[in-house]
């Protein structure tokens, strides 16, 4: 009798276990899906981005010499026409007075042979001559005054001061470098656009109006000014696919610096974009695909084209329409062609626990 109850005990257990793993079986089958979500929606866009200054050049020596004395210090800002740097004017200076006593002689050579060609004791030519040799220490007086007056380095506009290569003393070359100079008051920003979406960009402007941009700077933080896309190259880069913008940013507190790195940050309206969860999609080969459900429930890839990225979902250009359904968990448990049995996910929910969906 114990016996019988021994062998009724272990039936029942073993019929119990294995309605407890057809049980799990059957929910570890059980797939969530879903479909696109049809909406409209803003896109920010990031481009790498170079700053520079409107405007920035270098301040090289028009004369050799030894520096005599500097007026300014790296970093500083300097008005336009504040002396910088002055070159030991010394031999230019002998140069001057040595071209003005020339000058001085020619004149009273040339009257005085004026005076005896109205008197018709000298030739006519002769005055003429001594005209022409007098006019020409005038030029060479004017040289020397230019050379003596290159001695002298001012700022040809307000701006900020760079790294100072010589120091007091040295000796400086004719076209040597000395420092540079920025003009900081509006800065231009450079970045490349790819064909597709500076198609797009164009296709959404209205009538002439700019381009408008924000730059996100190296901290994260965004810049506090608004810029302005004034100027886009002629030819795409065969090379890249991509087109140069330069966007003009105004810089009243001086916070930009020529040198600088950030991102570009164009919004773009996308009308009824079909968007999905990136967790829904996986990468081969540096294409993104999904999984389609199709009707008789089997499991199909199908490539994807993403036109835009937002925080953990895709903007989907191409591959897929609104009404398919696509695999929303599991996708490393499932094969192509396998059938599944699916719980349909409304798109809205979703998207609006993406959070809480993600892995």
């Amino acid at each position: 009798m114990k016996n019988f109850m021994y062998i009724n005990l272990c039936l029942i257990m073993a019929a119990t276990s294995c309605q407890s793993e057809k049980k799990e079986k059957t929910e570890a089958a059980l797939f969530n899906v879903t479909s696109p979500l049809v909406k409209d929606t803003l896109v920010n866009k990031d481009y790498v981005a170079q700053i520079r200054s409107i405007n920035h050049i270098e301040l090289r020596a028009q004369e050799k010499g030894y520096i005599q004395s500097i007026f300014v210090d790296e970093g500083q800002y300097v008005q336009k026409g504040q002396p910088l740097f002055k070159i030991m004017p010394n031999l230019y200076e002998s140069d001057v007075n040595r071209a003005r006593a020339e000058v001085k002689y020619a004149e009273i050579e040339y009257q005085n042979t004026q005076n005896l060609s109205e008197k018709d004791i000298v030739a006519p030519q002769e005055a003429e001559m001594a005209k022409a040799k007098y006019e020409k220490a005038k030029a060479e007086l004017a040289s020397m005054n230019t050379h003596l007056k290159f001695t002298d380095i001012s700022a040809p506009f307000s701006g900020i001061v760079g790294k100072l290569h010589l120091r007091k003393g040295s000796l400086v070359d004719e076209g040597e470098l000395i420092t540079e100079l920025s003009d900081n008051s509006k800065m231009w920003v450079y970045f490349n656009v790819p064909e597709v979406e500076y198609l797009n960009q164009m296709e959404a402007k209205k009538d002439n109006n700019p381009l408008h941009v924000r730059l996100k700077m190296a901290n994260g933080k965004e810049f506090d000014q608004e810029g302005i896309v004034e100027t886009i190259e002629s030819d795409f880069n065969n090379e890249t696919g991509n087109i140069a913008y330069r966007a003009t940013f105004p810089n009243p507190k001086g916070l930009l610096r020529y040198g600088q790195t950030g991102n570009i940050v164009i919004t773009s309206p996308y009308v009824n974009a079909l968007m999905i969860p990136q967790k829904a999609t996986f990468e081969e080969l540096e294409k993104k695909y999904v999984y389609v459900i199709t009707k008789d429930n089997k499991v199909k890839a199908r490539e994807i084209i993403v036109a835009a990225e937002l925080p953990h979902i895709y903007v989907v250009s191409s591959g897929l329409s609104k009404d398919e359904k696509i695999l929303l968990n599991g996708l490393r448990m499932v094969q192509e062609n396998q059938t599944i049995e699916s719980k349909y996910q409304v798109p809205e929910k979703v998207m609006a626990n993406l959070d809480l969906y993600a892995e």
